[in-house]
């Protein structure tokens, strides 16, 4: 037992196992919770980070259409692309809270309609201006602009007042919201000089490391930035991202030493993967969810029953154990799982029935043409293999649903928002507010599904100001059936964020809020 008790403490040491396994093991050998549970904390605290060196990733989710625009980003390379070079007033926490960044206090009025962020002092932009209040409420303002085209508009639109004062931001909303620390944690939301109103695109931002290298759909390169504020994140002198959109590319760069981390691990080979040398797989659960979306202003989808008959003719089940490989659960059509505060588990899962979905694909009064699903590899791990067991599905309950390919580069310019019916994905986010107001908010810029509701908008904004949090769960819940029953969102399976890193990569811990530590691994681990 001694012998096997020393060996995962020293993988806990040195950053190789998560919590939760180091808790299963220690305690399946006999040891009590509480013994194993300082026993992790001690090793853990023994993982000291060394400095220097050059971290590289090998990344899927990037395009030749990427931009430094931190509005403008909608998969997973330029998502960790913000964070490695920007930094929000606030971030979400790995443990379900919100960690101070550019702010270093948040308050409210009573009724949490009046927010006041204070402005943490001696924070340097890369440029080596000084970050001010100022910066931050042009930055706000901005994504407040239609025409900044911002994937955080439908979190900013109801903000009716923003004024800096000092080092303090102050802003009033025009309903109440006792979320609005977490919607400030949003990733489009990067502070930049003046807003990043003259150059969106510039790079500049206060994070860890500034922008060297774009090379969009190829190359990202950063070095440290020597005035960052914060010492105990960015260890690595350089960092880089290499954009690998093949599955099989991507997995073979880990082994052979190319890269030390990469992100979507294909749930099909993790098991294979896990017995590589050198290499260890980390899956953690958490809100990240796998869809097929449909507009439903256009034909033939503004028909909610050929909507319904889609969603009667997936198989969730399936698609969990093929696509995922058991590593998710199976959704219900609307975005919410457990992981989330205020989830209503009683609302009924959706289940495949070919009798129901044929009889509404018969009341929908559809000609019998072609129902075209468009997918590409990158929109999500297995999402081909998806789309065509959605199709065999539909088909054996009479419906006429074909796949057509795209090529994953432009995806998520040319397809995504654009197409009527096509696969995508979401990370989810921290709270039912954000998640809602980003995709299912009628005036949402990301309402990806064309879905406006005014009913599910009023109950939107009544939830956010509702301090009762029985008021509140029922409000919730309202909208889940709403959107379930009348939206355009097919969501067969949540997704475990499953990545895949090199021994040498040490400091990592577990993140449910998205890929690689919510793309932070680059940033806050170190190479031993």
């Amino acid at each position: 037992m001694t012998e096997k008790l020393d060996w995962i403490v020293g993988q806990a040491r040195s950053g190789r196992m998560s919590r939760r396994e180091f808790l299963g093991r220690s305690t399946a050998m006999g040891l009590s919770a509480a013994l194993a549970g300082a026993l992790y904390s001690k090793a853990a605290l023994a993982q000291e980070p060394k400095k220097g060196g050059l971290i590289r990733a090998g990344l899927a989710g990037g395009e030749s259409t990427n931009s430094l625009d931190p509005a403008l980003a909608a998969s997973e390379v330029p998502f960790m692309t913000n964070v490695t070079w920007g930094e929000t007033l606030v971030r979400e926490g790995a443990t379900g809270g919100v960690e101070m960044r550019i702010a270093e206090e948040v308050s409210s009025s009573p009724d949490a309609k009046v927010w006041t962020f204070k402005i943490r002092q001696g924070v340097e932009f890369h440029d080596g201006k000084t970050v001010t209040a100022e910066d931050v409420v042009a930055t706000l303002k901005r994504h407040t602009d239609e025409a900044a085209q911002s994937g955080a508009l439908g979190v900013v639109k109801d903000i009716a007042e923003m004024k800096a004062e000092g080092d303090m931001v102050t802003l009033t909303l025009n309903t109440a919201n006792a979320d609005l620390p977490y919607l400030m944690a949003d990733y489009h939301l990067v502070i930049q000089p003046g807003g990043g109103v003259d150059n969106p695109a510039a790079g500049i931002g206060a994070g860890p490391y500034k922008v060297e290298v774009f090379e969009p759909g190829v190359r990202i390169g950063f070095t440290k930035h020597a005035n960052y504020f914060d010492s105990g994140t960015g260890h690595a002198d350089q960092v880089e991202f290499l954009i690998i959109n093949d599955n099989t590319a991507r997995t073979a760069a880990l082994q052979s030493g190319q890269v030390h981390m990469i992100n979507r691990v294909d749930p099909k080979i993790s098991e294979l993967l896990k017995g590589a040398p050198g290499v260890s797989v980390k899956s953690v659960p958490g809100r990240g969810h796998y869809v097929f979306i449909m507009h439903v202003d256009k034909a033939p989808f503004d028909n909610n029953d050929l909507r319904m008959a889609l969603k009667l003719a997936i198989k969730r089940q399936e698609m969990v154990d093929k696509i995922l490989g058991g590593l998710g659960s199976v959704g219900n059509d609307f975005p919410i799982n457990a992981a989330y505060p205020l989830f209503d588990d009683t609302i009924p899962q959706r289940e495949y029935d070919a009798a129901a979905a044929a009889e509404a694909y018969k009341k929908s009064g559809h000609d019998g043409s072609p129902i075209v699903l468009r997918a590409a590899p990158g929109a999500f791990p297995g999402a081909v293999d998806a789309a065509n067991l959605f199709a065999a599905s539909a088909n054996a309950a009479g419906i006429p649903l074909t796949v057509q390919l795209e090529p994953d580069d432009g995806y998520w310019s040319n397809v995504w928002n654009v197409q009527p019916f096509c696969a995508s994905y979401w990370g989810g986010r921290p709270v039912q507010d954000q998640m809602y107001s980003t995709a299912y908010l009628s005036t949402a810029d990301w309402n990806d599904t064309k879905f406006k509701n005014a009913t599910f908008d009023e109950l939107l904004l009544a939830a956010r100001g509702e301090l009762d949090q029985a008021k509140r769960k029922d409000e919730y819940s309202k909208m889940a059936h709403i959107l379930r029953d009348e939206g355009g969102l097919i969501l067969p399976m949540f997704n475990d964020f499953v990545d895949g890193v090199r021994d040498e990569v040490q400091g990592w811990t577990e993140d449910p809020n998205g890929e690689l530590m919510n793309g932070r691994a680059m940033v806050k681990c170190w190479l031993a």
